[in-house]
């Protein structure tokens, strides 16, 4: 058994104690917050986040303010305790530049950022896409994450740079950026940026707008707004052959759903004009487990598991094996993304 503790008993950490407990490798030994208590697990709290770095723990999580995130991390990795901490890693590069170097000297600790985003099906299922090469060269990118608001919207500790570092970028922003970066696996090392305090009476940005050029000319940008009015989660990706677009995404408001895939082809009229309405595939999905999926991948529950998939023409076409293939699972429903994130493979 892993033995962890949560700094951090909000939202987001009541999320990831969920996730914890229903991971049969995990044990919930120690969790600290100074404002809050949680009734049914009085005797795991702890008085002071010293206590936690002095327990005996495996693994820590982090899910508390992002003023301590940076200097969190670091006892921890100090104290050769494991950490998963919420995204965003730090305020500042100054911190961020203290937390790398605090893990390069400690290569054998684990390190990990929760960035959600990424275990959602639908990502997995676009990366499947793009990884396959069907749709060829990514052209372009283009992103928007936008917040509908709330009435007392400028109370909230995210607007304050001491607390948050930042605004909605470093909120939500930071989401989106790295999307970009997970599905364009590039450096971008030319950075345009507009931001403003359009609507709210806070000390942070409203909505910033960002520009970004790869080596080999690649662009991305995207729009992050807390004065969108309403929810909004939109990537769209434009290949020689194609386009993705991630339109949706499921959260515990369901208030971005639906979450969907659509998938589109390149069609031609002739080699002069583009037909305007190329037959397109949506993909809806219901589920969330992402949560889940995050922290059994800080695991390795699935370590030592690979599920090839071959796309076949027809049902009917003939096909040979790899050595390294141990067995065909073809409507085995163990071996499907939801049934590994519930059941996962160390566990069979």
């Amino acid at each position: 058994m892993i033995k962890c503790g949560v700094i951090g008993l909000g939202k987001i950490g009541k999320v990831r104690i969920k996730a914890i407990e229903k991971n049969s490798n995990f044990l919930l030994t120690k969790i600290h917050d100074p404002k809050i208590q949680l009734d049914n697990k009085k005797e795991l709290h702890v008085e002071t986040v010293q206590e936690m770095f002095e327990s005996d723990l495996d693994a820590i999580f982090i899910c508390a303010f992002n003023d301590v995130a940076a200097e969190y991390s670091i006892k921890a990795i100090q104290k050769g305790i494991h950490v998963f901490c919420e995204k965003p890693p730090a305020r500042n590069i100054k911190e961020l530049n203290l937390v790398k170097a605090t893990s390069d000297k400690n290569p054998n600790v684990l390190l990990k950022y929760g960035f959600n985003h990424r275990s959602h099906y639908s990502v997995m299922e676009a990366k499947k896409l793009i990884d396959k090469g069907e749709l060829g060269k990514l052209l372009w990118m283009r992103g928007v994450y936008g917040k509908a608001g709330s009435l007392d919207y400028h109370k909230n500790w995210r607007n304050y740079k001491k607390y948050s570092g930042g605004g909605i970028l470093i909120d939500q922003g930071i989401h989106m950026l790295d999307l970009i970066s997970f599905f364009s696996n590039k450096k971008f090392e030319e950075i345009n940026s507009l931001i403003t305090t359009a609507y709210w009476n806070i000390e942070s940005e409203d909505n910033a707008f960002v520009t970004m050029r790869s080596s080999d000319n690649l662009i991305a940008s995207f729009h992050s707004s807390a004065t969108h009015w309403k929810h909004k989660f939109l990537l769209e990706m434009c290949f020689e052959e194609g386009y993705l677009n991630l339109d949706g995404i499921l959260s515990g408001t369901r208030s971005y759903a639906p979450e969907k895939l659509i998938i589109g082809r390149r069609e031609f009229e002739d080699v002069t004009f583009a037909m305007g309405k190329p037959k397109e595939s949506i993909v809806y999905f219901e589920n969330d487990h992402s949560w889940n999926l995050e922290v059994d991948e800080f695991l390795n529950n699935n370590k030592g598991l690979v599920v090839a998939e071959v796309e076949l023409k027809t049902a009917s076409q003939k096909i040979v094996l790899p050595d390294w293939i141990a067995e065909e699972v073809t409507g085995v429903n163990k071996y499907y993304n939801l049934s590994l994130a519930n059941n996962p493979f160390n566990s069979w």
